[in-house]
């Protein structure tokens, strides 16, 4: 079965360190429930989700791992926040006519 993450009212992805309250809701009759209570780290909203116990699995509230190897973070960290300048720059390149293609001819 696919395990769709629990996501907020703004629409960003909830996680562990999220996750204020978890508990089991039992019903006598009927499927049981999880309930979360959650603070949304880019919204900072308070939400509540019951989930049905079948569909619950703990893998929902795992962060999504990097990509980047270590030298990559390191390499990026070094090159520091881009200015405005350069995206401007990058803009005024963009607008000039066939730039994308120029820019796959350069691609080894």
């Amino acid at each position: 079965m696919k395990t769709c993450p629990i996501r907020c009212s703004c629409d960003h992805r909830i996680v562990a360190k999220h996750v204020i309250q978890k508990s089991w809701y039992v019903r006598v009759f009927g499927p049981s429930y999880m309930y979360l209570k959650f603070r949304c780290g880019h919204c900072r909203r308070l939400g509540e989700k019951l989930i049905e116990q079948d569909r619950w699995d703990e893998a929902r509230l795992q962060a999504i791992p990097s990509e980047l190897t270590t030298p990559e973070k390191r390499r990026f960290a070094d090159l520091g926040q881009i200015s405005v300048e350069e995206q401007i720059g990058f803009r005024c390149e963009l607008d000039k006519p066939n730039a994308l293609a120029e820019l796959l001819q350069q691609r080894p």
